[in-house]
């Protein structure tokens, strides 16, 4: 899109924006408290149409997520806190001062030392917690918070040596020998929870997304078993009076019929 015509639509889209805080009900009722758990759902229905490398979706669920941003700015400006045009302009400060590499004289030789200087660039800007994990939101879920601490750590230099997951998977095997040798609740509770944290580290490791990575898993296994009742229905049987081992039999045939027999 040109930049006449991006600036066009934009001018357009705010314009909506504040009319809809005007004229309807819903949304003259909003502050950000009751708006942003709307903020976060799109953010991960944005995820998911790019997971899913669907581009059509992709473009409806930014545009959801750029009205999220209009409507949070809105609000701002409404009490004297700032602007739309503030926001642009202190993302695009960031921006320049964390890419030293772009913008200054700084050199990286890959992208693990981007995020390394972008981290320890984040620690010297005025205003923010002190300490390593300085600013690290509570309510992320469960392994983007433990990845989050995993890098904010490494980039103290607290980490595994390069991009190798060698280390890690390493770890994962000694955690889960420590979960078979749990023998109470609290130990097996205790225990899990570390295995489930090495194997973040290992996601890391290997620049996946631990919670778009489990999230898809837990779709083929919906699937699966999705396509695993269709097949006892087609052949007669219900799926809930099926015994666990003709269960485990239709879902091994939903497996071959959708391939990818090295998933789940």
């Amino acid at each position: 899109m040109a930049g006449q015509d991006a600036a066009q639509a934009l001018t357009q889209l705010d314009a909506i924006t504040r009319r809809l805080r005007r004229e309807c009900p819903w949304d003259r009722e909003q502050d950000e408290r009751s708006i942003v758990p709307h903020t976060v759902e799109e953010a991960y229905e944005l995820a998911d149409a790019a997971h899913q490398r669907d581009d059509g979706k992709l473009l409806d669920e930014l545009g959801d997520v750029l009205f999220q941003v209009h409507f949070l700015a809105l609000l701002l400006e409404e009490r004297g806190a700032g602007d739309l045009t503030q926001v642009a302009e202190h993302v695009t400060e960031k921006l320049i001062r964390r890419h030293p590499h772009v913008f200054g004289e700084a050199d990286v030789a890959n992208a693990t030392e981007v995020l390394k200087n972008w981290d320890a660039i984040k620690r010297t800007e005025p205003g923010r917690e002190p300490g390593v994990f300085g600013e690290v939101p509570e309510n992320l879920p469960s392994l983007l918070h433990a990845r989050k601490l995993q890098r904010r750590v490494a980039s103290s230099g607290f980490d595994f040596p390069g991009d190798d997951p060698a280390g890690p998977l390493q770890a994962v095997h000694e955690e889960l020998a420590e979960v078979e040798r749990a023998t109470t609740a609290e130990e097996r509770f205790h225990e899990l929870g570390d295995l489930l944290f090495s194997v973040v580290n290992v996601a890391r490791k290997l620049t996946v997304d631990p919670e778009l990575a489990l999230r898809a898993a837990s779709g083929r296994f919906r699937s699966r078993v999705t396509a695993a009742g269709e097949l006892a229905a087609s052949d007669g049987g219900s799926w809930d009076d099926l015994p666990p081992e003709q269960q485990l039999a239709y879902y091994a045939r939903a497996r071959l019929t959708q391939g990818d027999l090295h998933q789940q």
